[in-house]
Order: structure tokens, then sequence, then C-alpha cells
């Protein structure tokens, strides 16, 4: 019990301090994917140039300063290529310099991308293609814009490479009916490394199995031949049990006369009732034991006549006398 309990206790502390690590290093890399050198002299300049004509031309040029920012979206500014720091701006009002500041929109809401069919090679050394969808959304605009040109492309290339490294351990059987496991182990696989992009993966899953035609055709034959051999042993099952099942009845039969002949009296009545046109002429079970050949008469109705003793020998030897 103790060890038992000092090792579920390290497990946790492992697990924890894994957690901890993981957090840590998330962290880090949306501080270093966010991180800006400041604004020179001669860009603080033209932004406070700016800043005055605003304020000169105040009725108007509030109109051009300001941007609305929908509740799924954020904003990311870059005045004159530097990223501003903090976090996106968003949802609702935001203002920027139009002269100096560029801004970025980027949709949070969930995307889906449909990764087209590509080889995998299985564990048994079978070639095949999947295809499959993903469903991701962007977690962090700024480490996304500063990290990732194209978006779709990276997470295409990154899901191919990721199944085709995880089927090489499963079995082609184990792929089309393990679809779920497999798809959960793609999902932790991938998000491991798009958090560090700023992307959060949501859910993976496997579209569709194209197998080559050769290997169609061979595992249709397999599946054939398996369907004759269970079709063999139930006939050959249904064979056995009808042959004990006669077996009973032929000695039931043979101890009771009578039941023979309610049998044979059976079988006419379900003649006439088929055929109706058919003229049945019962005969009795007497007359045909005369009918039968003498062998069958003999081994039928007739006993078996008793074995013959044994022969004397020829030179018997002779009992002497009482007397003597």
């Amino acid at each position: 019990k103790s060890s038992t309990k000092y090792w579920h206790t390290k497990s946790s502390s492992t697990s924890k301090s894994l957690s901890t690590t993981f957090k840590s290093a998330k962290l880090l890399g949306c501080k270093v994917g966010t991180k800006s050198s400041g604004l020179g002299a001669c860009e603080w300049l033209l932004v406070l140039i700016s800043l005055l004509f605003i304020i000169m031309t105040f009725p108007f040029s509030i109109w051009f300063c300001i941007k609305v920012v929908q509740e799924y979206e954020r904003v990311i500014i870059f005045r004159l290529g530097h990223l501003l720091p903090g976090r996106a701006k968003g949802p609702g009002l935001f203002f920027f310099l139009p002269c100096l500041d560029t801004y970025h929109k980027v949709d949070l809401r969930l995307q889906t991308l449909e990764i087209p069919f590509h080889e995998i090679v299985t564990k048994d050394m079978f070639i095949m293609e999947i295809d499959a969808v993903c469903y991701y959304r962007m977690e962090n605009a700024s480490l996304l814009l500063s990290s990732l040109a194209h978006v779709s492309k990276a997470v295409q290339f990154l899901v191919q490479t990721t199944m085709k490294r995880l089927l090489a351990h499963r079995s082609l059987t184990e792929i089309l009916l393990e679809r779920k496991s497999i798809a959960q182990d793609a999902k932790v696989a991938l998000d491991s490394v798009t958090c560090i992009w700023g992307i959060k993966v949501e859910r993976i899953e496997i579209k569709d199995v194209r197998l080559p035609a050769g290997l169609q055709h061979s595992l249709a034959v397999e599946a054939e031949a398996q369907r004759q051999a269970k079709v063999r042993m139930i006939a050959a099952e249904g064979e056995k049990a009808a042959s004990e099942s006669l077996r009973m009845a032929a000695e039931i039969l043979s101890g009771t006369p009578a039941a023979v002949q309610l049998r044979y009296l059976h079988t006419l009545q379900s003649l006439s009732t088929e055929k109706p046109s058919t003229v049945v002429l019962p005969l009795p079970f007497d007359l045909l034991n005369c009918l039968s050949s003498p062998s069958n008469r003999t081994q039928g109705s007739l006993p078996f006549p008793s074995p013959s003793k044994p022969a004397e020998p020829l030179n018997p030897k002779k009992k002497d006398s009482p007397m003597l």
C-alpha cells in the first residue's frame, strides 16, 4: 500500500510539473512572438505630428481614426512596421493613426480545413489513402500574425505529417475500426505544436479511407473464404445434429412396431394432402414382409439360427475307464 501510494503521489507530481512546464513554455512563446522593439526618435516625431494634425482637424478626422471591431474579431495594429505592445484590440471601437498605422483583423470563429487525400503506410505494410477534416480557431492573434504567413497551408501540412507518423504504428484493421482513438491522438499531437503558433485545434476527424483496387480484391477474397468456411461449419453441425436425431428416432421406432405403423400412416396422409391427384394404396406390414426376399425375411421376421456346435477333433483322446 505504501509503495502504491508513493507511486500515485509521484505520478501526480510529475503530471503537475509537466503541465506547469507546458503552460510556462506556451506563455514564453507568446511573449517572444509578441515582443517588439520601441520606436526611434524620428518615428516619435512623426507620431507627434500626426496627433497634432488630428487635433487640428478634430471634427472631421475622428471619422478616419476610429473603427469598429465585431465580437468575433480582434485587431492587431502595426505602427510604422512595429507591433504595438499589449493585447489585441476589440471588440468595439479602437483608435489608430491613419497615416502611420496599419491594422489586421483576425477572425476568432471556428475554422474548417479539409485535408485532401494523401498516402500512408500502415504497420502491416499496406499502402492506403486517407483524407481528414480539421477544426481549429485562432487563439492568440498577435502571436499568429507574427509567426505564420499562411495558416491554412501550415495546418494542412502539419496534419498530413502527423497522420503519417501516427498511422505508421497502426494496422489496417485498427485504422478502419478505431478512428475515434486515432483522431484523439492526432488532436493531442497537433495541439502541442499549434499552441506555439497561437492556434487551438478543437477537433480532427478521418473522413474517408481509400484502398487500392488490388488490396480491395484480396480483402474481398479473404472475407469470402471466411464466410464459406463458416457456412461449411454450420452445415456440418446441422448434418451432425440431424444424424443424431435420426439415430434416436430409429432406436425408438425399432423398439415399438406400432410407432412404425403410425409413422407410415402419417406419411401416407401427408402425400395425399400435398398431391391430391395421387392414389396411394396402403399395404399392411405383414404382407410387405411376405413379399420381401428370403434373405430379408430370414433377417427381419424369422429368428437367426443358433450358431453350430464346434466340430470334435479328428483323433480325440480316449477316456480311461473309471475302473482303471
